[in-house]
């Protein structure tokens, strides 16, 4: 395995080219190589080595955890649970964020040039699993020469590489913290796939610019497809609770439009949270990373029995949280993994936050998530023999 240098300043990262002979072996059965993961760290590595934190990211992030977005200029998606005096903080940790398999921000995805052909993979790239993008992951720790990741923690689709992570390499796990979300999903969240997610991936499809997937070096993009999609999906992000009292009714002018335009505030705001998103984000990458969302179940290879999944993470430490307004990934299916993680003889603590804000409230300012993260880190630090 390749060496990467490990940072010794604040902040750290590039892009990890793994070599020709070094492919990632997907469940579909193809082999993708070269592999490139883009990846940030923030800290340094302690001598031991036992200090460092995998964070996982949602569907539509990336690796600038806690650095300005290099495209929209924006502050890290996390900036308030990663940084000085913080839950995740890199006087004590070494944090590390990479870019899924299949993503657009440097790591391996549609948009990256097929070494065969010369050209973009598009709908010529492999598909994709959370286990997939979790065996990527793997490779990119090794080769940063760290045997044992001291935490991983992710929230949304970054919760289920969490739950991956445990049953794939709990050798390599001293603790998991997973943030609202879910093992597998319910009949509830395929509704929501083939309404939202489904939906928008068709939204993308129909749009004429996709070019049957082949829109990169054509000039054009599916914008209003990719903003259609974006626009779907981030309702399931929000509680009704939480749309009430941002925007209620609330008109964007005096007075009624009596036509097609965006009459109401929310109306406005998700059609800016279409807008801004095809800005950052490749219609391709969505396609695939919403399929491997689709085809995640951790019970599957394990005869149905989501405890069998757990059953070699005994010595690892976990922390389950969700929210009480989720409606994507509900508090019921965090309990569902607390109960096989607790079935499978796993150390697991759990609590449901009480909020009106929603599935995205991981993201947003939740002083009893910040709590509940600090509270678990402190006890792992110091069986960690880190405090």
């Amino acid at each position: 395995m390749t060496a990467i240098a490990i940072p010794t300043g604040e902040s750290g990262g590039g892009t990890h080219r793994f070599p020709a002979d070094q492919p990632l072996r997907l469940d579909s059965g193809a082999l993708l190589s070269p592999l490139e993961i883009a990846y940030k760290t923030y800290g340094v590595l302690n001598a031991d080595k036992s200090n460092a934190v995998l964070v996982c990211h949602a569907l539509t992030g990336d690796q600038h955890v806690a650095s300005t977005h290099p495209v929209t200029g924006k502050p890290g998606w996390w900036n308030r649970v990663v940084g000085p005096g913080l839950p995740l903080d890199p006087e004590r940790h070494f944090i590390i964020c990479a870019n899924v398999v299949g993503g657009c921000m440097g790591s391996t995805g549609p948009a990256s040039i097929n070494p065969a052909t010369g050209q973009p993979y598009a709908l010529t790239f492999p598909m994709i699993t959370i286990a997939d993008m979790v065996r990527a992951q793997a490779m990119l720790i090794e080769a940063l020469g760290i045997e044992t990741l001291f935490a991983v923690v992710g929230g949304s689709m970054g919760g289920m590489q969490v739950l991956q992570w445990a049953a794939s390499y709990p050798d390599k796990l001293f603790s998991a913290i997973c943030i609202a979300a879910a093992a597998r999903h319910s009949a509830q969240n395929i509704a929501f796939q083939l309404g939202f997610h489904g939906g928008g991936r068709q939204a993308v499809i129909g749009d004429p610019d996709w070019r049957s997937g082949a829109y990169e070096g054509q000039g054009v993009r599916p914008e209003k497809g990719l903003a259609v999609a974006r626009m779907a999906a981030h309702i399931t992000y929000l509680s009704e609770t939480a749309l009430q009292r941002k925007f209620g009714r609330e008109l964007q002018r005096d007075g009624l439009s009596w036509g097609f335009d965006a009459d109401f505030q929310v109306e406005s705001y998700l059609r800016h949270q279409g807008a801004s998103f095809v800005d950052r984000f490749d219609a391709n990458s969505y396609l695939y990373i919403t399929r491997a969302l689709d085809y995640f179940d951790l019970a599957a290879s394990h005869g149905g029995v989501l405890a069998e999944a757990f059953r070699r993470a005994r010595d690892v430490r976990f922390c389950v949280l969700s929210f009480s307004s989720d409606w994507l990934y509900s508090t019921a299916e965090s309990r569902d993994v607390v109960r096989a993680l607790n079935a499978a003889g796993c150390r697991a603590s759990f609590a449901e936050i009480d909020t009106d804000k929603g599935h995205d409230a991981f993201f947003l300012d939740e002083p009893a998530l910040d709590s509940a993260l600090r509270g678990f880190l402190a006890s792992a630090a110091e069986k960690r023999g880190l405090a």
